[in-house]
């Protein structure tokens, strides 16, 4: 994974609730194994229409979005099945930081686990940055260090995250990369119960 330090990034607003995980990657795109290449299958229903081609009317085809690396989204994202294909698909697309008031569990905990920092603000904070994304072209930056959230207006946000998965995100650490920073007290702990 890669590390998140501080983040600065086009702000994509997507002002639904309940969007869940067949919505950010359908179903029949799930016949991969590789966690890569489900980006452009990202909101394939939203973003295409049923001969394959782009929707003019789902916002994240406008231009002005192209490059988005914030998602701001409604109540309770990812709901739904509980499919690591969701945050594999929202990265692979180039989505590093999402922001919502609440977010499904199983949702939340895979988004850290596959290198993406999801951000639980208030609602009128969400509602805020939702407005400002819609107008016009909106970066914010995103310190994880410090658990901040800013733009270039006044726009400042504290935000909580468990300290596992800071420590996840600041080192580019999965699962499997924190238990081989154990390697060596594994190594020793078998040795002497052998």
């Amino acid at each position: 994974m890669e590390p998140i330090h501080t983040h600065n990034g086009l702000v994509y607003p997507l002002p639904k609730r309940n969007v869940d995980t067949d919505q950010i990657i359908p179903k029949q795109f799930l016949k991969r194994i590789e966690r890569s290449g489900f980006g452009q299958f990202l909101f394939y229903n939203w973003r295409f229409d049923e001969k394959g081609q782009p929707r003019q009317d789902f916002t994240l085809n406008h231009p002005k979005y192209k490059g988005a690396s914030v998602l701001i989204a409604g109540d309770n994202f990812g709901c739904g099945s509980s499919r690591e294909h969701a945050p594999w698909a929202l990265l692979d697309y180039g989505f590093k930081v999402i922001i919502a008031p609440s977010f499904a569990d199983i949702f939340y905990n895979n988004t850290t686990k596959n290198g993406i920092l999801a951000i639980k603000l208030s609602e009128e904070k969400v509602n805020y940055l939702l407005k400002q994304a819609e107008q016009d072209k909106f970066i914010l930056t995103i310190d994880l260090e410090k658990q901040k959230v800013y733009d270039g207006l006044g726009f400042q946000a504290v935000f909580d995250i468990p300290a596992y998965n800071k420590h996840m995100l600041l080192n580019g650490l999965d699962e499997i990369g924190i238990t081989l920073t154990y390697a060596d007290q594994i190594a020793q702990f078998e040795q002497t119960h052998n």
